[in-house]
Parts: C-alpha cells; sequence; structure tokens
C-alpha cells in the first residue's frame, strides 16, 4: 500500500480523552471524515452522537469497554458491548484484566474476552493488553488467549498507561498471532515515520490523535515525488 487513502484506513482516530466535550467530539468526527480515516473510537457516551455525525460518510464508529483499566466484570463488559452495539457501533476495543493475566489465569482472561465477542454479535473485536504492565510471556500468553477467544485484533495499549506501542512489542504481537489475526499500535503514534516503522513491523491499525500530522505529512511528501511503501511487504 502506498495511497494516502490506504494510510488513512489503517487509522482510528481517537477521541477517548475524558475531558473532550460534545462539541470537541463532532469536531474530531469531522476530521475524521475528512481524512476518511478507518473509524473513530469514542467514548461509549458518545456512539451516537458519532453515528449521527459521520452518517453519509465510510468512517466506522468504534468504543471502548472496560476502559481503561480492564477490571470491570464480564457480565458489565458485555453489557456496555451490547448497549454500544445497539447505538450503532460496529467496532469493539476491550481491555482484558491485566491482573488475571498476569496471574497466568488464562481460563479467566479467555472467557472474558469471548463472552465480549459474543455480546458484540459479528461485530470487530479488538483486544488491548496494556503492554506496559505486561513481562513477555504475559504478552505473548495474552496474544494467544485473545486469538483462542475468537477476538480480530490484538491492541497494544489504552494510551493511558505510562508506556504506548513499541517496535518490539509490534513484533512480538505479529509472529505471536495467525496472519488473519490484525495487531494495532496505540500510544505514542504521533508522526508519519513513527506509523511507517510499526506498519513494516506487522501493525495493521493504528490508534491515534495526530490524525491530521500523520496524513498531511504523508500527502506533502507525496506531493514531492516520494514514493511511501506502507505495510510489512515492503
Amino acid at each position: 500500500m502506498s495511497e494516502p487513502g490506504a494510510v488513512a484506513k489503517m487509522i482510528d482516530h481517537s477521541l477517548l480523552r475524558p475531558e473532550l466535550t460534545a462539541d470537541e467530539v463532532r469536531t474530531g468526527c469531522a476530521l475524521a471524515a475528512a481524512y476518511d480515516t478507518a473509524s473513530v473510537c469514542v467514548r461509549p457516551s458518545d456512539v451516537r452522537l458519532a453515528v449521527g455525525a459521520l452518517a453519509g460518510t465510510e468512517v466506522l464508529v468504534g468504543t471502548v469497554v472496560g476502559f481503561p483499566h480492564g477490571t470491570s466484570t464480564t457480565a458489565a463488559k458485555v453489557a456496555e458491548t451490547r448497549e454500544s452495539v445497539a447505538d450503532g457501533a460496529v467496532e469493539i476495543d476491550m481491555v482484558l484484566h491485566i491482573g488475571r493475566l498476569r496471574d497466568g489465569d488464562a481460563g479467566y482472561v479467555q472467557d472474558d474476552i469471548a463472552a465480549v465477542v459474543a455480546a458484540a454479535d459479528g461485530c470487530t473485536v479488538k483486544v488491548i493488553l496494556e503492554n506496559a504492565l505486561l513481562d513477555t510471556d504475559s504478552k505473548v500468553l495474552g496474544c494467544r488467549l485473545v486469538e483462542a477467544a475468537g477476538a480480530h485484533y490484538v491492541k497494544t495499549s489504552t494510551g493511558f498507561a505510562a508506556g504506548g506501542a513499541t517496535a518490539d512489542d509490534i513484533a512480538l504481537m505479529r509472529r505471536t498471532v495467525s496472519p488473519h489475526i490484525g495487531v494495532k499500535a496505540a500510544g505514542g503514534v504521533r508522526t508519519l515515520d513513527r506509523l511507517l516503522e510499526l506498519a513494516a513491523l506487522g501493525a495493521t491499525r493504528f490508534g491515534a490523535t495526530a490524525t491530521a500530522t500523520i496524513l498531511d505529512d504523508l500527502a506533502a511528501r507525496r506531493s514531492a515525488g516520494a514514493t511511501i511503501p506502507v505495510g510489512s511487504e515492503s
């Protein structure tokens, strides 16, 4: 992939900061529509607002579940998921139970994810591991449980912990899951060069607030004649 539109379709424009007003969410949705991103990722209370703001566009509406700590009960995560899907969300970014993963409680973690996948009723589910809080063994186990539970993406971070996506984590996640499972990088993806670096290592989707900066830089480079391949095949 090299066209600006293909890069835009790798970005979930993030609108998750707790202080955002409704007007700021609308402005963020307008930006996502102008750049034709893959989606917006909004707070659960903003799903209906985003669906209305993006009507008639190809930008999907996603939201978060168990965010940002992952410690909600499974029943609460299921209820959140069902409500968000009923409100119009078609992508769900859930946080797995980080403490249970660190315990090595594979059954709890897999069942928690699988319950959200079932509640999502065919919608895309991305599972956040919060890698900054995990050792390598827990990251690998988490990735395997995400896939076993039937989710569609493994995701590095909420963007609210001490660290975000790293090159080492993207490479580890990509080689741990099967090719049909996507890898989403989130946290610290603020420049085109960083996006390209992580895409080359296997990231297929990006959570970003710096969407305009990234895509404006891409357009400027291409206008200057640069060839910018994107993806792990490059």
